[in-house]
């Protein structure tokens, strides 16, 4: 791919930011495509504490996930985009907890869809390019490249936080051979805010911005194979039954939350007020049906029930349980 001169690379920059916004992101911003050598010693500081649990992928391609040169040759911008997925409903008070990020049709197809539609167009603008699209489904770092972007900054719970939408989005990358223009990073804005530490359940927070998925709600309800989650640190997962919202719940810089203009990803029926003991009966092809193209699918039918079971132990511990 040809180079640009500076103002024609800011005229396509813009107009690229421009086409991002009317495909219904709510952010986009651009990073050189470079390798992450800052991440990838934070990285592999991460793994080498065991960290990653029984995730052995993120182990895999190591390489190719600090440097997107080796995901798309000649790559020289990734263009990082957020579309945020939050709906204004709280769960009724004995529902079985999913995290709200689940609560509607599965984001990869979502966010690849307008992904696609903004590759093409780039595509077809200057004739032609090379280029791949991500949705959490590669060894790609998307939350570094966000902030890389200028799309916020990685909060001591280790989820990217941004200024006006807080952070119940998802993040999606175009990795692309067109030089464009920039974003730099901006500043870390937690201060001495230590929220999200102090409210996680299971205390997977070990230290800011460092989380041990050993200890994480979300690890164990959706990554985790086995058939029983042990009493530590499962007795201290209240009702979730998949995934976890704690963290960002209390995040003061969730009270800039907007409500998604994205309709697939509203709450289906039943998903935020349906009880652990319904939940427990389900039987296979009522759990299908349910969760048809929803994130949940990746815990498994058999997965699913053993959280329940987990959350309904949860329960019957607590001393006003009928």
């Amino acid at each position: 791919m040809p180079g640009f001169d500076a103002s024609a690379r800011d005229a396509l920059t813009r107009a690229l930011k421009a086409e991002a916004a009317r495909l219904g992101f709510d952010a986009c911003g651009i990073s050189k495509a470079e390798r992450l050598d800052d991440e990838a010693r934070r990285l592999e500081a991460w793994l080498q504490r065991g960290y990653q649990a029984s995730m052995a992928w993120m182990e895999r391609h190591f390489d190719k996930r600090v440097d997107p040169t080796r995901l798309v040759e000649g790559a020289q911008s990734v263009v990082s985009v957020l579309c945020n997925y939050y709906q204004p409903v709280e769960p009724a008070e004995q529902a079985g907890r999913i995290s709200r990020y689940a609560w509607g049709d599965d984001y990869h197809e979502v966010l690849k869809e307008k992904l696609f539609a903004l590759y093409n167009w780039l595509d077809e603008r200057l004739g032609g390019i090379h280029g791949r699209a991500f949705v959490d489904s590669a060894p790609v770092l998307d939350k570094a490249w966000a902030r890389r972007g200028g799309l916020g900054w990685i909060g001591k719970h280790s989820n990217l936080i941004n200024r006006r939408l807080g952070s119940y989005f998802f993040i999606g990358e175009l990795i692309v051979d067109v030089p464009l223009t920039p974003d730099g990073p901006i500043p870390d804005y937690c201060g001495s805010c230590t929220r999200c530490l102090d409210a996680c359940p299971t205390g997977a927070i070990t230290e800011p911005y460092v989380v041990d998925a050993n200890r994480c709600i979300s690890y164990w309800t959706i990554e985790y194979r086995g058939d029983t989650i042990p009493d530590d640190p499962g007795r201290d997962f209240g009702a979730w039954i998949f995934g976890c919202d704690v963290c960002q719940d209390v995040c003061p810089w969730n009270k800039f939350k907007q409500a998604t203009r994205e309709p697939r990803f509203l709450p289906r029926p039943g998903v935020t007020d349906t009880d652990l003991r319904t939940w427990a009966e389900l039987n296979l092809e009522e759990w299908r049906a349910r969760f048809r193209r929803t994130p949940v699918k990746r815990a498994k039918y058999e997965g699913f029930l053993r959280n329940v079971r987990r959350a309904l132990d949860n329960l019957e511990r607590e001393p006003d349980a009928s």
